[in-house]
């Protein structure tokens, strides 16, 4: 097959490695891609979340299948418009991909399927949504409706926050992702991660993980896109995974294709655990960042056969093959990020990193200049190790972090440390 990747992030970087190690792959391409997919794909330069763009690429260079890695095209209907064009894609339609780029849409859906997740109120006036908050105290989480490159969330400790968060938002802070707002009860328990594929019916697990949102080690500091992550997540237990595909995953699948808009792709399912019972703190409608990284790195060839089985309604008779190890990221950022951070610094040491099943350096945010990988974004590298045990695969993982010249860059040295403890 010739394979088309749509995306420029270490999610994708992770995709495309996973994607290559599969002998059905006779060609891959990365649009845009970055420096370190250069040197393993072609990478073209496209406008992902053109439609018509995509479709005439993909008529030009033969393409016979599309992996959408970001939820911005999704968003967009750049699925769509290629199943209109007769192309197989992996990925929700416009308005499946409702379940990320609206907090209302989905908690509509959940409170129609019986989902368990916080109790929230949504609003579209600033007064309201205020009033709503003096009503029920802090702590308190105020979330932009729309898509805001995972930075619409405050988990506000006082009234005073909240209250802020929501002039933030309805003031144009996160653009017209905060025209709306949704408030959410603020949950407690352990945070996990639960990916499933979906084909508009049938549903398959593909694995479990847990990032680190905060930028500092010990979880202090301001929320990221995330800096770290390892799988499997030990909290999420076989049991409680079930008890998440039959109490919230296939009633929220049914209600989808109830309305006309079934789900195809993979699901990333934000969970609460407390207690041993799952709550849904938020759909995802693409792999997530960094813990894509940690799936591939453990799935390896079978996600492209499993992400093609999606792609043609075959879920049902698809199968994952899951080694007893695990996998662990850690990411390394720009100093400054999440503000404000510099650009353009050169990165030395890459060549000397390993490449193969065990250790692999995913690039997020570089570019090449002259002939050398430079940083070019707030997330810059996603440092990826496997092993026997959690704590071989930080071990492997920290090594490579170490040997890696970065000027200029900074990560957490803690990642895995709840499971690790």
């Amino acid at each position: 097959m010739n394979i088309l990747i749509l995306g420029s992030g270490g999610r994708e970087h992770a995709l495309a490695w996973a994607v290559l190690q599969n002998p059905k792959c006779d060609r891959l391409v990365v649009a845009p891609g970055n420096a370190g997919i250069h040197a393993i794909a072609d990478c073209a330069d496209l406008d992902i979340s053109d439609g018509g763009a995509v479709a005439e690429f993909v008529e030009e260079e033969a393409i016979d299948f599309v992996i959408v890695g970001p939820e911005a095209p999704l968003a967009a209907g750049v699925a769509d418009r290629l199943r209109d064009a007769g192309v197989l894609v992996f990925g929700p339609s416009k308005a499946a991909a409702q379940l990320e780029a609206s907090k209302a849409f989905t908690k509509q859906i959940c409170d129609a399927a019986g989902a368990p997740t916080a109790a929230y109120g949504h609003f579209t006036d600033a007064d309201a949504a205020r009033a709503y908050v003096s009503k029920m105290g802090a702590p308190i989480v105020v979330k932009a409706d729309g898509l805001a490159a995972g930075k619409g969330v405050i988990i506000a400790e006082t009234v005073a926050e909240a209250h802020g968060a929501i002039d933030d938002m309805f003031g144009g802070a996160f653009g017209g992702a905060g025209a709306e707002v949704v408030i959410e009860e603020f949950m407690t328990g352990e945070e996990a991660s639960f990916f499933v594929l979906c084909d508009g019916e049938h549903v398959v697990p593909i694995g479990t993980a847990q990032d680190h949102k905060r930028v500092g080690d010990g979880d202090t500091g301001p929320n990221t896109g995330g800096m770290g992550a390892y799988s499997p997540a030990p909290v999420l237990t076989d049991a409680i995974a079930e008890r998440a595909l039959s109490e919230i995953v296939r009633p929220t699948m049914a209600e989808m294709a109830k309305r006309g808009m079934p789900y195809q792709g993979v699901l990333y399912v934000g969970l609460m655990i407390e207690d041993g019972a799952p709550r849904l703190v938020e759909y995802n409608v693409r792999f997530g960042d960094p813990e894509c990284q940690v799936l591939m790195m453990r799935l390896g060839a079978q996600a492209l056969d499993v992400m093609h089985a999606a792609a043609e309604g075959r879920l049902e008779t698809a199968q994952v093959n899951w080694a007893d190890d695990h996998a662990l990221c850690v990411v390394m950022a720009a100093d400054g990020y999440p503000a404000d951070y510099d650009k353009g610094a050169v990165i030395g040491g890459l060549d000397r990193m390993p490449e193969t099943s065990q250790e692999m350096v995913f690039h997020a945010g570089t570019a090449l200049k002259d002939g050398a990988v430079t940083a070019s974004g707030g997330r810059v590298l996603n440092v990826t190790a496997r092993g026997e045990t959690l704590a071989q695969a930080a071990e492997r993982a920290y090594a490579m972090v170490d040997a890696i010249d970065f000027p200029g860059g900074f990560c957490r040295r803690d990642i895995g440390w709840r499971a690790l403890k």
